[in-house]
């Protein structure tokens, strides 16, 4: 498979401990539609981070991204503003599986996240296990097969309902 798995673009970089309240406001979990939460995503961090955010297609940010309230929201308004792919130094568990979930790449790689700067190009094939940034390529272990096919499909409900569909037999 390899480079059919390839997503990125430019970056936007956070810092540690990047809580899901910040990511998207509690007052607006009534919704679950990608385009109506984007408009709020990071809404604490002020307009400007809102810009930069549409403007990206990779975020990048320290240990411990997605911390905070199991929300699936974190995930869905990041698609919903266009984010291909979220790699970290580290990931809440569950934001990891609701990225997966919702059909965002999230990859953990402590070295390619300090290696990138706001605005730098990032691409990530998650087939091979490569991120490369700023002229170098960081390793990280691939997704299993059956991460691969959910990621495939776009997520967990599209990937179940591709199985049902085809009788079972994926």
């Amino acid at each position: 498979m390899g480079s059919e798995h390839r997503v990125g673009g430019k970056v936007i970089t956070f810092g540690e401990n990047v809580n899901t309240d910040v990511i998207i406001p509690g007052r607006y979990l009534v919704s679950i539609d990608p385009a109506e939460l984007a408009e709020h995503a990071f809404e604490p961090l002020g307009p400007e981070t809102q810009a930069r955010l549409r403007a990206s297609d990779v975020v990048v940010a320290g240990r411990n991204f997605g911390c905070g309230s199991a929300r699936e929201q974190a995930a869905t308004c990041l698609i919903g503003a266009g984010i291909t792919a979220v790699v970290a130094a580290s990931f809440s568990r569950v934001f990891f599986r609701n990225a997966i979930n919702t059909g965002l790449i999230a990859v953990e790689s402590p070295a390619a996240a300090e290696a990138a700067a706001d605005g730098d190009e990032m691409w990530i094939d998650y087939d091979a296990g490569t991120v490369e940034t700023g002229g170098q390529t960081f390793p990280f272990s691939p997704y299993p097969p059956v991460l691969q096919e959910i990621m495939a499909d776009g997520g967990l409900i599209p990937h179940l309902m591709a199985s049902f569909s085809a009788g079972g037999s994926r």
